[in-house]
């Protein structure tokens, strides 16, 4: 990819003027809306561990949660307890099933009131939106979403015209669409249109910050009502979700690129037997990333993990460096947070475990934890050839527990099993299912993370801040926790906690383990750098009181002094932007 392909700058952004003042008597003002996919305050996570320190970390500032999900049988019990901050949780249904009436009624062309003559012209001025957004313009869609779309403003019902006659048969002629047989591209467009209708036919509460966890249905849930009250829309990519979300579709290796070219669509399939990308395949794919490209330029600031999904993102739409052209970056780094308190009876515990490593040597049986979901992602089958391949070297002074809920996919659960049985490895493998892993961290030497795809993980945060080396794959932002050097506050420069392997490189792990269990003293420096990294850096006060001042700016709300100002100590947590947890880019 070159750098002229990939700067993304778009047509200046467009927007309608103030219209007067709206509050939902049933979701009052709140200062952030959160949004996001399937996740908090519903299910556990990685993300949702975030967003329920943000809220709780922040109360100072009120909340309301959006939360998207596929149908009334996803689940709705709240497993974290809502803090007094949280003013509501307003819950969005995607499935035609539950909006099928309201959609039907939406979609009827008699709706739009229009001639032929009429339609025709909506269905060019549409095509031409699609063109424009493609060239770098998303002005003349979101022109159509005033007019049509709205609640607010609308004047007619855009809906209505994808039951005509006239947009079937354009968008038959649009690129691959043509491959498709009209029938199938009938009922595909309407699977399209109905998740649209979903989630933009109702007003959204009013909100200072629209603050979307992922792009995909939050970023444009979150674009469309800051839009429509004239507040901000703050985006977090925690992983790329438009890569992970396309990679999935395909089958393909998490980590690898996708970008707006489409140029992945023409690789050769990493499974033969899939075939050729298939029309669904492909139309899935377009929809995501012609969807991350339609809201990228609406956010008024966006926040990465780590500095390598600056990079990534670009090739996916993202306005990278128009966003940092002016005074201000908008596009800047944000990495996850560790309160270290939560931990410390760990860490000290650890401390009596550190040095029987160093008394025993070789001899020692050392205790490896992977701590996840069990599911094909997490590379959990991979981690155990690679124990395999340690025992058939003759190491087999080790123990792995494996900590984290079984029933996420049943038959992956059962394929580790299998692959257990077949590499005779029962005597060296424990599974727990879901556990307090914060109760369990002291008995463990090695953290160990075969993952194909990670953001920036807790459970990685809180290993090292348990003084835990890690053992993991060269995934997301795992380099930068584990590998990069970082330079502390005070200028002295922190080397790595761990060491980082190929994803998949069954061989090139076990020897990274074997590595550490023969080295103690390697294992011991280790042990070092992973806790004076999370102090200098992952804090979770000094990233939280960022997200504060973030949201503060864009809320236009007067900045909060830091908690530690208020008790006398300027220097310990400075308010505006702590070093050690805020990068900029460039």
């Amino acid at each position: 990819m070159t750098e002229q392909m990939y700067r993304n700058h778009y047509a200046p952004l467009q927007l309608p003027a103030p219209g007067p003042h709206y509050s939902d008597p049933e979701y009052p003002d709140v200062d952030v809306a959160i949004i996001m996919e399937s996740t908090y305050p519903y299910l556990k996570g990685g993300v949702s561990a975030v967003v329920h320190d943000i809220v709780c970390e922040n109360p100072d500032l009120t909340y309301g949660i959006i939360h998207i999900a596929w149908d009334k049988n996803s689940p709705h019990e709240d497993l974290y307890g809502m803090p007094e901050n949280v003013k509501w949780v307003k819950v969005l249904y995607l499935s035609l099933e539950v909006n099928r009436d309201a959609f039907a009624e939406a979609c009827d062309p008699s709706a739009l009131r229009m001639n032929f003559a009429e339609r025709q012209a909506l269905t060019q001025r549409l095509m031409d939106g699609f063109s424009a957004l493609i060239a770098g313009d998303v002005n003349p869609l979101w022109k159509l979403y005033d007019e049509g779309i709205n609640p607010a403003t609308r004047s007619y019902n855009l809906f209505g015209l994808f039951g005509t006659r006239e947009f079937m048969q354009a968008i038959a002629g649009l690129g691959f669409f043509s491959e498709v047989p009209f029938g199938e591209l009938f009922w595909k467009v309407r699977d399209f249109v109905s998740i649209l209708f979903a989630i933009l036919h109702e007003r959204m509460p009013h909100a200072r910050v629209y603050h979307a966890h992922t792009t995909g249905y939050a970023a444009l849930i979150a674009a469309a009502a800051a839009r429509d009250h004239g507040t901000s829309f703050l985006l977090t990519e925690h992983n790329l979700y438009i890569r992970d979300t396309v990679n999935t579709k395909l089958e393909r290796n998490m980590a690898k690129p996708v970008t707006t070219d489409y140029a992945f669509l023409n690789e050769e399939r990493e499974h033969p037997g899939l075939g050729p990308v298939t029309l669904d395949e492909r139309a899935w794919s377009v929809w995501f990333v012609e969807m991350g490209r339609f809201c990228y330029p609406s956010a008024d600031m966006a926040t990465y993990l780590y500095p390598k999904a600056l990079e990534e993102a670009r090739g996916i739409g993202a306005p990278i460096d128009q966003m940092n052209e002016g005074e201000k970056d908008r596009a800047i780094i944000l990495p996850n947070g560790m309160l270290i308190e939560s931990v410390a009876e760990a860490y000290y515990a650890r401390q009596a475990a550190r040095a029987r490593i160093l008394a025993e040597g070789r001899g020692h049986v050392w205790r490896f934890v992977f701590i996840a979901r069990v599911v094909p992602i997490k590379g959990l089958t991979d981690l155990i050839r690679s124990l395999a391949v340690l025992r058939d070297q003759g190491l087999v002074n080790f123990h792995l527990d494996v900590l984290g809920p079984k029933d996420h996919l049943p038959e992956y659960y059962e394929l580790c099993l299998r692959t257990i049985e077949e590499l005779n490895m029962g005597e060296y493998i424990t599974f727990h299912g879901t556990v307090n892993v914060r109760a369990m961290l002291d008995r463990f030497d090695l953290l160990l993370m075969p993952s194909y795809n990670e953001g920036q993980p807790i459970v990685a945060l809180e290993a090292m801040a348990a003084s835990i080396p890690l053992v993991s794959t060269d995934v997301g932002g795992m380099s930068q926790l584990i590998d990069d050097v970082l330079v502390a506050p005070d200028g002295h420069e922190i080397g790595n906690c761990g060491i980082l392997t190929i994803p998949g490189d069954i061989h090139g792990f076990a020897a990274a383990l074997r590595t550490l269990m023969e080295e103690p003293s390697i294992y011991e420096r280790y042990c070092v750098n992973a806790y004076d990294r999370i102090v200098s850096f992952f804090q979770l006060r000094l990233v939280m009181d960022r997200y504060n001042t973030i949201y503060r700016e864009l809320g236009k709300l007067p900045p909060r002094r830091s908690p530690l100002a208020e008790e006398g100590d300027d220097s310990a947590y400075p308010a505006q932007q702590p070093q050690g947890c805020y990068y900029r880019y460039g």
